[in-house]
């Protein structure tokens, strides 16, 4: 024996959160025990096969020792590496730099010479978790947790290709060379000749749209240890957001609530409304859309019909649907031309059916209009901008991973609501692909954390002749 040290040192636990239960049949079952869970069956498992999992449950322990006790089930330690239920730590010297952490089965290992260059994937991600530094990339099977500051550094080193030879640093060259080949087959680092993220398949995608969409769906990313979905995680720690949003200062602006009946018996059909639908970006100044058809529409489609209360949660019921009931959308009229209104930014209270004024026509007001209207390619500004915004608390106390999401689809249903209802009132409508957020919340005063704008609509009344209408 020469007395060196070795390169680095492998330490094996199993995953947080990971539970285990024997079936009727004596099958050996893994689960995460959360509102999504996670079931491997293992089969009957012997003494050495449990053995071992006692020992992972314990804490980090060298694969040395996990392959001796369970010596009489060679096979179940590979089935739960593969499987994606064991952490794997990497040391030096009895320090922790790095750990990965699985979030699904790995994929299979890579071949990686010494000398062979890597570089980052132009999708990976960097964060703080806890103490650590989290490297991750929406296509990953794993988190790469850095505990050590050499490491992190290593790794912004490799926006430029490199290989264990020439990437420097205090560790030894052979435990570079795991750490790359690491990075490399969890997807955080690819082959430096790779052109892979120059194709079609993944050029089409931008960064942060690709790492929302993965991190968003159940399954892609983290939710082992996370929650997905409803879980209620700010219960007990925070209270809920109440549904109706404290009012802006100022009188309120009583709105006429429509006769239902009448309109019923004077509507499009659904079939009429959706295939005459069209957005309509050109309005007609000379005839304004009035202030009683502002009410009209937001009654019809924005509305707050009934709360209910649950757990100390307050539900809304409205004409659209919204996620668990719990709607976050607010809509925010932007007026330049309405016939019975002053011009200026309203909030609409769907709770009282009134409107309030928010701001006076002044900069970020005129931004609001003046960005959409670029939007649209008009010739002139919207009458009305409905400007939609989110009080992120109401859905974000309930939902985890995903609330964002929901957040957006919320606003779908909403514009669909809107197109339709305008449709069927003779009037002209058009969602757009975006607004200027940061005018909205100069405009409102309202922290953009805890509310912002999420979408934008115009609305007016059509021009004549109908020749400018055009169909999506």
């Amino acid at each position: 024996m020469t007395g060196e040290a070795p390169a680095y040192e492998e330490h094996l636990r199993l995953r947080p959160g990971v539970y285990s239960a024997t079936g009727a049949d004596g099958e050996l079952h893994l689960f995460r025990h959360d509102l999504w869970r996670r079931v491997a069956s293992f089969g009957p498992v012997g003494a050495g096969g449990r053995a071992v999992l006692r020992r992972l449950a314990e804490g980090p322990c060298p694969p040395s020792e996990l392959t001796a006790i369970g010596e009489s089930d060679p096979d179940f330690l590979g089935a739960l590496r593969s499987g994606g239920w064991v952490t794997t730590t990497l040391s030096h010297l009895g320090r922790p730099l790095y750990t990965v952490q699985p979030v699904r089965p790995p994929a299979p290992e890579v071949e990686q010479d010494i000398d062979d260059e890597v570089k980052l994937s132009g999708f990976a991600v960097f964060r703080r978790e806890g103490e650590d530094i989290l490297a991750e990339a929406p296509a990953s099977w794993a988190q790469v947790l850095i505990h050590a500051p050499e490491v992190a550094a290593m790794l912004t080193e490799l926006a430029r290709p490199l290989s264990a030879g020439t990437l420097k640093g205090p560790l030894p060259e052979e435990l570079i060379a795991r750490l790359l080949r690491d990075l490399s087959w969890t997807g955080i680092a690819i082959p430096a000749g790779s052109d892979a993220e120059s194709e079609w398949r993944l050029r089409q995608w931008r960064p942060h749209d690709l790492w929302f969409h993965s991190r968003s769906r159940n399954g892609n990313g983290g939710y082992l240890d996370a929650g997905f979905g409803r879980t209620k995680w700010g219960q007990g720690k925070f209270p809920p957001l109440p549904a109706h949003r404290e009012p802006y200062p100022g009188p309120a602006i009583d709105l006429r609530v429509p006769d239902l009946d009448e309109i019923r018996g004077r509507d499009l059909g659904l079939t009429d409304a959706i295939e005459e639908r069209r957005s309509i970006r050109e309005h007609d100044d000379d005839r304004p859309i009035t202030v009683d058809q502002l009410a009209e529409l937001l009654y019809r489609c924005a509305r707050v019909r009934r709360v209910n209360v649950w757990d100390g949660v307050e539900y809304v019921d409205t004409p659209r649907p919204a996620g668990g009931g719990v709607d976050e959308l607010e809509l925010y009229p932007v007026v330049r031309n309405v016939a019975g209104l002053a011009p200026g930014m309203y909030h609409y209270d769907a709770h009282e059916h009134s409107l309030r004024l928010v701001s006076d026509p002044g900069p970020a007001v005129g931004r609001l209009l003046t960005t959409a209207g670029r939007a649209a390619a008009t010739t002139t500004l919207p009458q009305v901008l409905i400007v939609v915004s989110a009080r992120f608390g109401r859905v974000m106390w309930t939902y985890e991973e995903m609330p964002y999401a929901l957040v957006l689809k919320h606003v779908g249903v909403l514009f669909q609501t809107m197109y339709l209802v305008a449709t069927a009132m003779g009037l002209a409508a058009s969602g757009l692909g975006g607004g200027d957020a940061p005018a909205f919340n100069e405009a409102t005063g309202a922290d953009p954390a805890i509310e912002a704008s999420v979408g934008e609509f115009m609305l007016g009344s059509r021009p004549s002749p109908p020749a400018d209408e055009e169909q999506e």
